[in-house]
């Protein structure tokens, strides 16, 4: 059975995306801890991050790492957090986080957001990306 995020990737469900290519999608987070929250996942369905083969980790972390530059330069943070939890939905993603605070990593935290505010942050932030 297909993930939530298979779903994504396919088209069955909707997403603020921010980035993409052949192997990899960044989207906005429906439930962020800190406006600009973005997941960064491979296309393909793995549930551990340490179960991807070694190209591919290290392709997701440049991956993550030019969405990680254009969510830096679009949002306005001390710095940009990351985290693999994974324990919501199987299949590896990566969190990026803008911080100002370390309270902005609290997963029990949500910043609500309208459609249109996810529609031009996602915008913002794609324009940025560098891939």
């Amino acid at each position: 059975m297909s993930t939530l995020f298979t779903k994504i990737v396919k088209g069955e469900v909707p997403a603020y995306k921010v980035a993409e290519n052949s192997k990899f999608l960044a989207f906005l987070d429906i439930r962020p801890n800190a406006k600009g929250h973005v997941l960064c996942i491979p296309k393909k369905e793995v549930d551990k991050i340490w179960d991807l083969e070694e190209e591919m980790y290290q392709e997701l972390m440049r991956f993550t790492r030019r969405v990680s530059l254009a969510l830096s330069q679009t949002v306005s943070c001390k710095r940009v957090g990351m985290a693999v939890v994974g324990l919501e939905v199987p299949h590896t993603h990566v969190h990026l986080i803008p911080l100002n605070s370390m309270k902005n990593m609290d997963f029990s935290n949500h910043v609500e957001m309208s459609d249109e505010e996810f529609k031009e942050l996602a915008a913002a932030i794609s324009a940025n990306v560098e891939l």
